[in-house]
């Protein structure tokens, strides 16, 4: 997956890959991965997560979520979907594509195109 995204596959890029990718589609913070990484007694740096959580942003192989200005989740489903994001335990899940239903997009700036629109729905339990 490395190789056919333009990406060396580095010993730690190959550990936090495996780490990523082996369960399935999910959602996970940087914090969250590294600790996943030291669990897993894989040697890397927070930093070194950061990086390479963008690293593989830009090829295409995650999706990124900025919740608000302060959590950010990387996303393993790089599919058209969109997103709810429980306030209580800052829990993120999918919500299908096809589910939600948007009205008319505004005009792009000139010598702009929108690339996707990503949906935040946040949830909370009924009082």
């Amino acid at each position: 997956m490395l190789k056919t995204s333009g990406l060396r596959p580095t010993r730690q890029r190959v550990a936090l890959g495996d780490l990523l990718f082996a369960r399935g589609h999910r959602h996970i913070s940087a914090e969250g991965l590294h600790e996943e990484a030291i669990t897993a007694r894989v040697p890397v740096s927070l930093a070194t997560v950061y990086n390479t959580l963008h690293q593989f942003t830009e090829v295409g192989l995650l999706r990124e979520i900025a919740v608000d200005g302060t959590k950010t989740y990387f996303d393993t489903n790089t599919d058209d979907h969109h997103h709810f994001f429980d306030e209580t335990n800052g829990e993120v899940t999918d919500i299908p594509g096809d589910s939600l239903s948007l009205g008319r997009l505004p005009e792009a700036p000139e010598g702009m195109e929108i690339s996707r629109v990503d949906v935040v729905v946040r949830i909370r339990p009924r009082p």
